[in-house]
């Protein structure tokens, strides 16, 4: 009886690993929870009331650890910072500290270098997992993005947006986020990640008729509602003196977000953060008053109650 039980609560545990495994509907669900909690954040006080999350970073983070602990402590609940280098998990098997750190608390949010140890973390956990970002996907980062989006222009279906910068894990995320809510994504990508490169994920893309490559970056802005981009270096190698910058700057610079770029586009301008002025976005651009940039960096709160809401508040 006990294996049956077991097995039954397995079969329903629901992770966030990727948007490649949810539904357009579940994304569309989510994105409208998220603006009704924020709507109304009073009626949502006490729904997480007893439940903890841990949240364990391999990577540095701003936006993805506040958000998901003052998520988790607006709803009620506790979130708990784990910091990789602080924990065994340096030390032993990934699945068998999961499986001990899943006997504690009701969630996980794990912030990783590599998406196969996510991976192998949802395998063996026994609570729902979250990515809360690694090398390939970003998921909890784009469905606050479509909830800005939805925000501003009132809808997400029939939409366009326009992806500036290097192919890396939000532009996987944008693709498949953006295909599933029914906006039209055009990547405008001259160099990739290979590291974060999804070829079934694009071949995907592709068939639903709403995602384009390009590299005409002009033409590819005229009839946009929203721009984005992202840093075109990796913040893990930002600041190490090994990594080629210069050269990847040299390539990029032709496709910075900027004034002569978007003339007098009313599209939206997006960018998850955080920002490397005069890079990838120009100064001026940052402020603007079609930039929706801090207010996209505030809605991960209300997508990350979502998120934690709908996935936690199945666990008992």
């Amino acid at each position: 009886m006990k294996k049956y039980l077991l097995e039954t609560v397995e079969r329903l545990l629901v992770h966030l690993l990727t948007l490649k495994d949810w539904s357009s509907k579940e994304i569309i669900e989510v994105v409208d929870s998220s603006l009704e909690i924020k709507s109304n954040p009073e009626d949502y006080e006490f729904a997480l009331e007893g439940k903890s999350l841990a949240m364990i970073f391999q990577k540095t983070s701003t936006r993805t650890r506040l958000s998901f602990e003052v998520g988790m402590t607006q709803l009620g609940g506790h979130a708990i910072y784990m910091d990789w280098v602080t924990t065994n998990l340096v030390l032993a098997d990934i699945r068998d500290e999961t499986r001990s750190i899943s006997g504690y608390v009701d969630g996980i949010m794990a912030r990783l270098l590599k998406n196969s140890e996510l991976e192998l973390m949802a395998e063996a956990s026994r609570v729902p997992v979250i990515n809360g970002c690694d090398e390939k996907y970003h998921p909890s980062e784009v469905i606050g993005d479509l909830v800005t989006i939805k925000e501003k222009l009132g809808r997400l279906k029939g939409l366009k947006l326009v992806y500036i910068g290097v192919h890396n894990n939000v532009c996987n995320s944008l693709i498949v986020g953006c295909t599933k809510a029914g906006v039209k994504i055009v990547t405008v990508t001259p160099l990739v990640n290979e590291a974060s490169f999804d070829k079934e994920l694009v071949e995907a893309a592709k068939a639903t008729g709403l995602y384009e490559h390009s590299l005409d970056v002009r033409a590819a802005v005229e009839d946009c509602d929203v721009v984005y981009t992202d840093t075109w270096v990796d913040m893990e190698f930002f600041l190490d003196p090994q990594f080629r910058k210069e050269k990847r700057v040299k390539t990029m610079l032709p496709y910075q977000v900027n004034r002569k770029l978007l003339g007098d586009s009313d599209a939206l301008i997006m960018h998850d953060m955080p920002i490397h002025r005069g890079y990838e976005i120009a100064e001026d651009i940052i402020d603007d008053p079609k930039s929706v940039i801090l207010l996209q960096s505030e809605n991960r709160l209300h997508s990350a109650k979502a998120i934690l809401l709908k996935l936690l508040s199945s666990v008992t």
